[in-house]
């Protein structure tokens, strides 16, 4: 095997997809041949939430490239909802299995955030 550089235009949206979100893939089986990793970007429009999902059995880190993505779970002992406000630099780790959803609350920005899943 060799290293391959994909070009941030050469994203694919042929990937799983959650409502409320738009997914890119750069690295993954079927466009790289990686067998324990996937990475790409997600756009979350302006004033919109994605469905409630998880990644199943991966680690998930995320880094917010621009806007100010909401992320929010519910707490696994109090049963409370939790609400993570994220700025551009900060980065979110979602464990396995661990159902969450992204918010846009701006009304005219995009979220855009850069995922890699193990």
């Amino acid at each position: 095997m060799s290293l391959r550089l994909i070009r941030g235009d050469a994203l694919s949206s042929a990937t799983a997809q959650t409502g409320g979100m738009l997914r890119s893939a750069a690295i993954s089986g079927d466009l790289t041949g990686a067998s324990a990793l996937w990475m790409g970007r997600t756009v979350v429009l302006p004033g919109s939430s994605s469905g409630d999902h998880h990644h199943g059995a991966s680690e998930t880190g995320i880094y917010v490239v621009s806007g100010h993505p909401v992320f929010v779970f519910r707490d696994p002992d109090s049963g409370s909802l939790v609400r993570l406000e994220a700025s551009p630099g900060d980065y979110v780790w979602v464990p396995p299995y661990v159902p969450h959803r992204e918010e846009n609350p701006s009304p005219d920005t995009e979220a855009v955030v850069n995922v890699p899943s193990l």
